[in-house]
């Protein structure tokens, strides 16, 4: 069965980003993701609820930012969810 939270195009392509990069800002997953402050943070609320996502505040020069990682449990969740689409397309046709 498919991940019914990772199994949304935009949390999908999130999670991946930040497997594949380890960590981004806000704004770095806005514009790499191309979507709305609104719907990121709605999207990112999503996985941090779940836990998949843990989220810090960093501040210092500048403004503070937010930075956000897949915990172990959004990395395995990822994993398997990935496992679960292979699965799929070995399906016979």
């Amino acid at each position: 069965m498919l991940n019914p939270i990772l199994h949304q195009a935009v949390r999908t392509r999130l999670v991946a980003y930040l497997a594949a990069r380890g960590e981004a800002t806000f704004n770095e997953l806005k514009k790499v993701i191309e979507v709305t402050d609104g719907n990121l943070e709605a999207h990112m609320k999503k996985l941090i609820g779940t836990g998949y996502v843990e989220a810090r505040r960093e501040t210092g020069d500048g403004r503070p930012q937010t930075i956000y990682a897949l915990s172990p449990a959004g990395r395995e969740a990822f994993r398997s969810y990935v496992s679960a689409l292979q699965s799929l397309l070995k399906l016979p046709r």
